[in-house]
């Protein structure tokens, strides 16, 4: 175990390793936890959530977590506890001295004791490494490439002097569906003695009805059940459960019995001597597929295989774009964890610790693809066409839905349908496959809301009518378009901001940062309306986003900044007038992000957004101050968070980056980053008092970080957030400036002047454009000098080519 804080270049912000042995940044950017029993261990679970399109699970530093296949809320093969603070186990690798009848398990949860665990999370992986009573254990955890399983590869050691009698019982409890106490009188069992498997169907989930699940080991097991009441002994837990006091367990499966499955092989393990064992988890539609994957993820070589490739794949994926700079903390989060975070969790686990959800949000995973863009184009252009198919006849679109049945929500959100013209335009402008326009897409129809209802959960019918995703856009765009008392758009339910959801609740509130919004993507999608020769939409976008651009300078400015939004009588909010929320972040960000705000004006309003909601003695950007607490006028559910917590106040990292790329795109480099640096988790956790305070995982985005009393930096809501890829984009092309558009790359840099370097290596198909930025601080892309294999480029444009072979760029000061 390694102590002390190492100094990385005077920053004690890259530590790799803390003094209190909590964990470290390794050398290849993934992260270890040292644990010492239970007294040092994190003051919150540090977990990884490792997933495919198909399934996948959550893993805490303790060991414990859930799986899940096909969707993370209706199919959960164990249980989401939702229990940060107990952090339960229904997963356990437990081992047993055959001779002695000493009982412990491969993770440091349930059992507890003071045998030290090393802890790896990693991109596709985690690995628990553990010795206790001379046997030496490591534990790798993984999902293939492409099915739904869990693959638990364990690694014995026999470091005694004499022969050790060894047994390795998996457990698991079935859920099978959402709630294991709502399933577990549904779910039926039974054992395969040809695949020595236990198989498990839950026939009572309409969707799901036909899928089994199972778990299968390598080792032929001498014993199994499937009865979770007989395992653990009445009254029983996982920490000491009446099965491990017994050489065999019961060999009992079937209906009506309280599910779970438990394998146990014995090993006999000569001094030096080392076994593995495969355990596989997974399920999959129908039992011909269950059986052929308990077969192969049995199999030692295939499952190490399997995990090889899945680890591999992630290389690949992280190493399209690699960055390096003064910064090791900055590369770590660019290079790979924001990255992963978006990928795994967001947009294929769609699950963590703190939320299960399943479902794809119409505005979230859409804002995520925009990371996905050099390294994963596909899944992006696949989510545009998936979300388009989720907007109704009438242009609007379902809020949230659950893939797999369809059920869903439609709302009054004003700005959800808005986000699809936004996120293609980003697409095709990136990658430039233009062709994404023409691709046909279905709608929905069900009934429209009531006047006064705001949202119904419900499940639409797929209609006939088919349109271009170009049609689907503009559809979106003259939905949003609405105008209120002021000519600004209006707020509806939620404006991005979903606890503002009473501002607009009679129908008459109205969005400045809607505006900003609107005008932004009008503008953007008119070049594409022209570009198609389709001349009368185009004046049509470009009219309305003058309109906007005119309504919010007459009714949007405070006098030191941007209002936020008028509630439907009328009274501002984000004013100066106001008790609470005199100033909104997003409403000056977006200002600038929009190009659309009067120079002068907008200068002011990021200029007081620095001066009112930047907290350097805590290093967090606010939402929005004072937060709500006794106003008359009713913002929303809002007001139902604590003062300083969540969007009530604290920071909310989504939009707190969004200053930081305002910052960066206002042209001051030094401040940008400081900005970053300040909301990069690794710069609030490289000392233990830091740990301590920030409390959550050092190595991935916070969804927000409190203001409150007596919490002030705490962290909250991690993984499950759409700040990973808001802050990806923020740090690779904001700060970094990686401007890539179409087969042309242009590199425009806002990072410190006192930085004498920095370094992108950029896969594009089978070529490597290695490029070094000389000075990046004076660098600008209308004026810098761009070198390609020592040839001068006149217009400063890197022509991309998929030809093979290293190309060198050399960038400096014109």
């Amino acid at each position: 175990m390694r102590h002390g804080a190492e100094s990385v270049s005077g920053n004690r912000h890259a530590a790799l390793a803390f003094d209190n042995g909590l964990g470290g940044l390794a050398e290849d950017g993934d992260y270890l936890v040292y644990v010492d029993g239970y007294e040092q261990l994190p003051p919150a679970p540090w977990v990884n959530v490792v997933a495919n399109a198909r399934g996948g699970f959550v893993v805490s530093e303790r060991g414990a977590g859930f799986s899940w296949a096909e969707n993370s809320y209706f199919y959960r093969l164990t249980p989401w506890h939702n229990d940060p603070v107990s952090d339960p186990s229904s997963d356990v690798i437990y081992l047993r001295d055959e001779e002695s009848g000493e009982v412990w398990s491969a993770t440091p949860a349930p059992i507890d004791h003071a045998a030290p665990f090393t802890v790896h999370h990693g991109a596709g992986r985690s690995t628990f490494e553990h010795q206790y009573a001379r046997i030496e254990t490591r534990l790798d955890l993984g999902v293939p490439p492409d099915d739904a399983v869990k693959l638990s590869i364990l690694r014995i050691t026999n470091r005694d002097d004499r022969r050790r009698e060894i047994s390795v019982t998996p457990y698991v409890e079935w859920t099978l569906g959402v709630l294991r106490e709502h399933t577990q009188h549904q779910v039926r069992t039974t054992y395969d003695p040809v695949r020595d498997a236990i198989f498990a169907w839950n026939n009572f989930d309409e969707q799901f009805t036909d899928w089994v699940a199972f778990l299968a080991m390598s080792e032929r097991p001498a014993s199994h059940t499937a009865d979770r009441r007989e395992f653990l002994g009445r009254n029983g837990s996982t920490r000491d459960p009446a099965a491990m006091r017994e050489r065999e367990l019961r060999n009992r499966t079937g209906a009506g019995i309280d599910p779970c499955a438990a394998l146990r092989c014995v090993l006999s393990l000569r001094p030096g001597e080392t076994r593995e064992v495969v355990i596989a988890m997974g399920a999959a539609p129908g039992q011909e597929d269950a059986d052929r994957l308990a077969d192969e993820y049995r199999d030692l070589s295939r499952a190490r295989a399997a995990i090889a490739q899945s680890v591999d794949d992630w290389a690949h994926r992280l190493s399209v774009v690699s960055v390096h700079t003064p910064e090791p903390a900055f590369d770590a989060l660019v290079n790979r964890w924001t990255f992963y975070q978006a990928l795994s969790c967001r947009m294929w686990a769609r699950s963590a610790l703190y939320q299960s959800s399943g479902a794809y949000g119409f505005r979230d995973q859409l804002q995520d693809v925009m990371a996905f863009l050099y390294a994963e184009p596909a899944i992006a252009r696949e989510h545009i066409l998936r979300s388009a198919s989720r907007q109704f006849l009438a242009g609007d679109v379902q809020h949230w839905w659950h893939p797999q049945s369809g059920r869903g929500v439609r709302t009054r959100f004003s700005d959800d349908l808005v986000w699809l013209p936004y996120v293609v335009d980003r697409y095709v402008r990136v990658t430039g496959d233009g062709r994404v326009l023409d691709e046909s897409v279905p709608f929905l129809e069900m009934r429209e809301l009531e006047p006064g209802e705001q949202e119904v959960y419900d499940l639409p019918r797929v209609t006939e009518e088919r349109a271009s995703v170009y049609e689907h856009c503009l559809r979106a765009l003259r939905k949003a378009c609405t105008s209120g008392p002021h000519e600004l758009p209006l707020i509806g339910c939620g404006d991005w901001n979903d606890g503002m959801n009473r501002v607009g609740i009679d129908g008459r509130g109205e969005s400045v940062w809607l505006a900003w919004f609107l005008i932004a993507t009008l503008r953007s999608f008119a070049e594409h309306a022209g570009d198609r020769g389709d001349a009368v939409a185009a004046a049509e976008l470009r009219e309305r986003a003058d309109g906007y651009a005119a309504a919010v300078e007459r009714a949007g400015w405070d006098g030191e900044w941007y209002r936020r939004a008028y509630f439907d009588d009328g009274t501002p909010l984000g004013s100066a007038a106001n008790d609470e929320c005199r100033i909104d972040s997003i409403a000056q960000s977006w200002s600038i992000i929009s190009a659309a705000g009067e120079p002068a004006r907008a200068t002011r309003a990021l200029r007081s957004l620095e001066e009112h909601l930047v907290r350097e003695d805590a290093r967090l950007i606010m939402l929005l101050t004072p937060p709500f607490d006794r106003t008359a006028h009713d913002p929303g559910y809002i007001k139902g968070y604590v003062p300083g917590v969540r969007e009530n106040g604290a920071q909310y990292t989504h939009a707190a980056l969004w200053a930081v790329l305002a910052t960066a795109l206002h042209g001051n480099g030094d401040r940008a980053f400081e900005l970053f640096q300040m909301l990069n988790p690794l710069t609030h956790s490289c000392t233990p008092d830091g740990v301590g305070r920030y409390k959550v995982e050092p190595y991935v985005v916070a969804a927000d970080v409190y203001t409150a009393a007596g919490q002030l930096g705490r962290g909250g809501w991690t993984w499950y957030t759409g700040s990973a890829a808001w802050m990806y984009r923020v740090g690779l092309e904001s700060i970094l400036g990686f401007d890539k558009r179409g087969d042309t790359l242009r590199i425009d840099p806002r990072v410190p002047e006192s930085w004498p370097e920095l370094s992108i290596e950029y896969r594009y198909g089978r070529s490597i454009y290695a490029i070094t930025v000389r000075e990046p601080g004076r660098v600008r892309a209308a004026t810098a000098l761009v070198l390609l294999d020592g040839r001068e480029l006149d217009d400063g444009v890197i022509p991309l080519e998929d030809q093979g072979g290293r190309h060198e760029v050399d960038i400096r000061p014109g």
